[in-house]
C-alpha cells in the first residue's frame, strides 16, 4: 500500500514537471514541445495547445484544430483546445532500448490553413521489474576447484532507461559462495558467483541459492532467479572467448541464413571436460526469431528478414558450455546497414476543394506530409508537381509541403486541375513515388451572358393571331449553376415596343401581343436584355428588328370614274352619272378617259393592271394594262349607238389577287349639246316609273330655263366684241365633262403615283392626255343645253387632236389643282 502510494506521489512530481516543460519548452513560430510521463492513464492532460497557439476557445469552432498523426496517441479537445492522451503510452513498446523517446506529429490550423509541429517527449516510469531469461540457473563447480573463483551468472534485463534501469544484485547468505559485480566498457553489469571456500562433495554435493536484482528506479523493483549449484569433480576449466564482444555489420534485406559472425570459445580441459558448445544467453525478445547460432560451430546467421526502419542495432549474449559444465559468456554486437528499400510516403494532410476561381495567387490548396524510412540519402527527399496546373509547392519543416495556387483561376478553362505529387529519394538507384490531386475550381459570377447575334431580324406577315411566334434569340452564359442560368425581357426599343411583342424569361423566345397592320406598322426594334442569375448579376442586350411583310388584304380602290351619288347622298334634284363625250370623228387612240385606282398594300400586292370586261361595243374602246388609259381601238363610225357604257376591272398581283370595277359611261357626240337629250333620255329612263311625271314636268321647266338662258348668252355673245365684263369670260365656249365631279374627297390615301392640274381657260382646251377632266361647274341645267358647242375640235378641222382652236385674244382663267398621293 505504501509502495503505490509513493508510485502516485512519485507520479504526481512528474506529471508537474511536465506541465512545466510544456509551458517552458515552446519553440518558435511553428513548434511545440511538451514532455509527460509514460503510463498515464487515458484522458491525462498534456497542455494547453490551443492557448500555447495563440487561439482563444471563441476561435475554435472556425480554426477547426485538429491532429494529423499516423497513430493517434493524443486527441485535442474541441471546447477548450487542450491536449489530452488517448490511449496509453507505453515508453518502452514505442521505443525500446532508446534513451530519448518522444512523438512528433502535425497540428493543422483552419482558415486560414497553417501547420504546426508538436513534440511530446515520453519520460520513463519504472514500470518494469529486471528479469531473468530462466527461472534457475544451474551449475556444476567440480570440488577441486580453489576458493576465489568465479562463476560469471545471467544478467537480468530492465526494460526502462536511466535510473529506472540501473541494476544492483544481492545473492542469499552462503558460507561458501559470495556475489561480486564486474562492470564492463559499456556500463553494464555483470553478476559473478565467487567461491569463498573449497568444495567438499563428499559433505555437501549441491548448494540452492537465489540471485536477486534491484533496478534503481522509486519504489524499487526486482526479479530473482535460483542458482542451482551441483559439485562435480576434475573439470576444473570453463571455456573462454576468445573476444569478450563481438562486433559485426550486416545489410538489411540479407536473406535468411546468411552468415554475419563466428565466435570461438577454448577449453583448458580434456574429453569431454574440453568440447565445447555454443547457445544463446540472456537476450531481448525478438532476437531468436531473427539469428540462430550453430551450437557446434559458433556461426551466427540470420534467421529472418532484416529492416534498419524498425531496428538498426542488436546486441545479446552467447554461452560457451564445455562437457563438465562450465560455461563462458561473450557480447554480440550487430549494427543493421541502410539501404534504399522504402520508397518516400506521401499523405495527404489536408486538400481545399472546391478553390474558388477568384482566389489570390499564393492560396493554400493542399498540405501535403512526405517521409522516408531510409537514412542518410537514402532518407533525404525532394518533391515536386507534374501536370501543368496553376499549382506549385512550397517547402516547410519536418518533410511538409504545402501546395499553394501559382497564378489566377478561370474555371471556363478548366473546371478542374489534376496534378500529380513526385517524391523521390537521393538513394542509388533512387526511389519515387507518386500520389494524384486533384482540385476542383468553383465558379465565380465573372462572365456576362453572350447573345449569338449582336442584332436579330424578324420578319413577320401582317394580320398574324396574337401569340403568335416572332423570334428566339439565345444568349451563352460561360458560367455553372445560378451565375450561368440566364434570363430575358424587354430593356426598351422604338416607340412602345412593349405593346408589339413579350419575351418569355427562360426561353428567349418572343411572341406577338397583337395582329400587326402592315399598313400602319411596316417596322419597329426591341431591346432584348440577357440577365445571370449570378450575385452580382451580369447582363447584356441585344436589338431585335422585326420587319412587318404586306399581305394582299386591301383590294384596289377607284378614284376615277367614281361611282354616282348612292342612296345615302342627298341631292335636291337627281344626279347624273359620270360620262365622258367623244367626238364622232375621234380617231383610233383617242384618250377616252382615264381610270385612276390605287391600293393600300405594298409590293406586288399594290401591281395594278387594268381590263375592260365589258363593253356595248368591245372592239371600239380598249384600256391600257398598267396605266389605266381608256382610249379608241378604232375610229368611230356613224352605225356606233351613242351611248356607250364601259366596264373596267382593276386588279392586283397578290394572291390571291383582289379586284374592283370602274364603270364608264360615254357619249358620242359633237359637242355637249348633242349629248344632252341622250343624257335627258339616259337620266330619265333611269327614274322609277312613279316619279316619270315629275320629273317631265320638271324638265319642262329646266327646258324653259334653258331656252331663257340661251337667248341671254347669244345676246352676251353679241356683246362680247364691245368689251364685255371678265366675270362673264367664264361662259365662253368650253368643254366641260360631267365625270369631273366625281372624284372623291380622301382620294389622296392610298399609293397613287400620279399628279394630277385642273385648269380651266376659256380660250385654250387643255390636252386629255395630260390633264384629268376639270371638276364640273354648278350650272344649272338650262344654261347647260342653252350654252354653245364645246371646242373639240371636228373631224375636217385642221389643228391637232384634241386641240381646239383657241382665241388669242381672249384671256385665261386657270386655276391650276395638285393633287398627289404619298404611299
Amino acid at each position: 500500500m505504501a509502495g503505490r502510494q509513493r508510485r502516485r506521489r512519485a507520479a504526481g512530481r512528474v506529471l508537474l514537471a511536465a506541465l512545466l516543460l510544456g509551458l517552458c519548452w515552446r519553440a518558435a513560430a511553428e513548434r511545440l514541445r511538451y514532455a509527460i510521463p509514460e503510463e498515464l492513464g487515458k484522458g491525462s492532460l498534456v497542455g494547453p495547445l490551443a492557448r500555447d497557439l495563440g487561439l482563444s476557445p471563441a476561435d475554435l469552432p472556425a480554426r477547426k484544430l485538429r491532429l494529423s498523426a499516423e497513430k493517434q496517441y493524443f486527441a485535442v479537445s474541441g471546447e477548450n483546445g487542450n491536449l489530452y492522451v488517448s490511449e496509453r503510452l507505453d515508453r518502452e513498446e514505442m521505443c525500446g532500448e532508446a534513451v530519448t523517446c518522444s512523438v512528433g506529429f502535425e497540428v493543422l490550423v483552419q482558415n486560414p490553413l497553417n501547420v504546426f509541429l508538436v513534440e511530446v517527449a515520453i519520460q520513463d516510469v519504472n514500470d518494469n521489474s529486471p528479469a531473468f531469461s530462466k527461472v534457475a540457473l544451474d551449475l556444476e563447480i567440480g570440488e577441486w576447484t580453489l576458493p576465489g573463483a568465479h562463476f560469471p551468472l545471467e544478467m537480468a534485463r530492465d526494460a526502462d532507461v536511466g535510473s529506472n534501469a540501473l541494476l544492483t544484485y544481492q545473492l542469499t547468505d552462503n558460507p561458501a559462495f559470495t556475489l561480486t559485480v564486474k562492470e564492463s566498457a559499456g556500463g553494464k553489469k555483470h553478476p559473478e558467483l565467487v567461491l569463498e571456500r573449497a568444495l567438499d562433495r563428499e559433505k555437501k554435493s549441491s548448494f540452492q541459492l537465489v540471485l536477486t536484482a534491484m533496478d534503481g528506479g522509486d519504489p524499487v523493483k526486482s526479479g530473482t532467479v535460483q542458482i542451482r549449484i551441483t559439485v562435480t569433480d576434475a573439470n576444473d576449466n570453463a571455456p573462454v572467448f576468445s573476444k569478450s564482444v563481438y562486433e559485426a555489420r550486416v545489410r538489411e534485406n540479407v536473406p535468411a541464413g546468411s552468415l554475419v559472425l563466428r565466435v570461438r570459445a577454448t577449453d583448458a580441459d580434456a574429453g569431454s571436460n574440453g568440447w565445447v558448445s555454443y547457445f544463446f544467453g540472456n537476450v531481448p525478445d525478438g532476437v531468436r526469431e531473427l539469428f540462430s547460432v550453430d551450437s557446434d560451430t559458433g556461426e551466427v546467421r540470420t534467421a529472418g528478414p532484416l529492416d534498419f526502419e524498425e531496428k538498426s542495432k542488436y546486441s545479446f549474449g552467447l554461452e560457451a558450455r564445455d562437457g563438465g559444465g562450465l560455461t563462458g559468456h561473450c557480447e554480440v554486437q550487430i549494427n543493421i546497414t541502410d539501404e534504399n528499400d522504402s520508397a518516400p510516403e506521401i499523405t495527404m494532410l489536408s486538400v481545399s476543394s472546391p478553390v474558388p476561381e477568384d482566389a489570390p495567387a499564393g492560396t493554400v490548396v493542399a498540405l501535403v506530409k512526405v517521409r522516408d524510412r531510409d537514412s542518410g540519402e537514402n532518407g533525404e527527399v525532394s518533391c515536386e508537381l507534374s501536370g501543368g496546373a496553376p499549382l506549385s509547392l512550397v517547402a516547410l519543416s519536418g518533410g511538409s509541403y504545402k501546395v499553394v495556387t501559382a497564378s489566377a483561376l478561370d474555371r471556363e478553362q478548366a473546371a478542374e486541375h489534376r496534378v500529380t505529387v513526385v517524391a523521390r529519394d537521393r538513394g542509388r538507384p533512387a526511389l519515387s513515388s507518386s500520389t494524384a490531386l486533384v482540385l476542383e475550381v468553383s465558379d465565380v459570377n465573372d462572365n456576362a451572358p453572350v447573345f449569338e447575334e449582336a442584332a436579330y431580324s424578324a420578319y413577320v406577315a401582317e394580320n398574324n393571331a396574337a401569340g403568335a411566334p416572332v423570334l428566339r434569340v439565345l444568349a451563352r452564359d460561360a458560367d455553372a449553376g445560378a451565375n450561368g442560368r440566364v434570363s430575358y425581357w424587354l430593356a426598351g426599343g422604338s416607340g412602345d415596343a412593349a405593346a408589339y411583342v413579350s419575351v418569355e424569361a427562360r426561353s428567349g423566345a418572343l411572341y406577338a401581343q397583337r395582329s400587326f397592320d402592315y399598313e400602319q406598322c411596316r417596322e419597329f426594334a426591341v431591346v432584348v436584355r440577357a440577365q445571370d442569375d449570378g450575385e452580382p448579376a451580369r447582363s447584356s442586350t441585344a436589338t431585335v428588328r422585326v420587319f412587318v411583310l404586306d399581305r394582299n388584304d386591301n383590294a384596289p380602290r377607284v378614284l376615277w370614274p367614281a361611282a354616282g351619288a348612292g342612296p345615302g347622298a342627298a341631292a335636291p334634284a337627281p344626279a347624273l352619272e359620270a360620262f365622258e363625250v367623244v367626238p364622232r370623228s375621234a380617231e383610233a387612240g383617242y384618250l377616252v378617259a382615264k381610270v385612276v385606282a390605287v391600293d393600300a398594300d405594298a409590293g406586288r400586292n399594290a401591281w395594278l393592271s387594268y381590263e375592260l370586261v365589258q363593253a356595248a361595243e368591245p372592239a371600239l374602246f380598249r384600256v391600257g394594262l398598267h396605266s389605266g388609259e381608256v382610249r379608241t381601238a378604232r375610229a368611230v363610225s356613224e352605225r356606233d349607238a351613242a351611248k356607250q357604257r364601259l366596264v373596267a376591272v382593276v386588279k392586283d398581283h397578290g394572291q390571291p389577287a383582289l379586284s374592283a370595277t370602274a364603270t364608264l359611261h360615254v357619249v358620242l357626240a359633237e359637242s355637249l349639246q348633242e349629248a344632252l337629250p341622250e343624257l335627258s333620255e339616259r337620266a330619265a329612263g333611269a327614274e322609277s316609273p312613279a316619279e316619270l311625271q315629275f320629273y317631265l314636268v320638271l324638265a319642262l321647266a329646266l327646258l324653259s330655263a334653258l331656252f331663257l338662258l340661251s337667248v341671254a348668252l347669244a345676246v352676251l355673245a353679241r356683246l362680247r366684241r364691245a368689251g364685255p365684263p371678265a366675270v362673264l369670260r367664264c361662259l365662253g365656249a368650253q368643254r366641260f365633262s360631267v365625270a369631273g365631279a366625281a372624284f372623291p374627297a380622301d382620294f389622296c390615301e392610298g399609293t397613287l403615283p400620279y399628279s394630277y392640274n385642273l385648269c380651266v381657260a376659256p380660250g385654250r382646251a387643255v390636252a386629255e392626255a395630260a390633264w384629268l377632266p376639270p371638276r364640273l361647274p354648278s350650272l344649272p341645267a338650262k344654261e347647260l343645253l342653252g350654252g354653245e358647242p364645246s371646242g373639240k375640235r371636228s373631224p375636217s378641222s385642221s389643228t391637232g387632236a384634241g386641240e381646239p382652236p383657241a382665241d388669242p385674244d381672249a384671256p385665261q382663267v386657270c386655276k391650276p389643282t395638285l393633287y398627289r398621293v404619298f404611299p
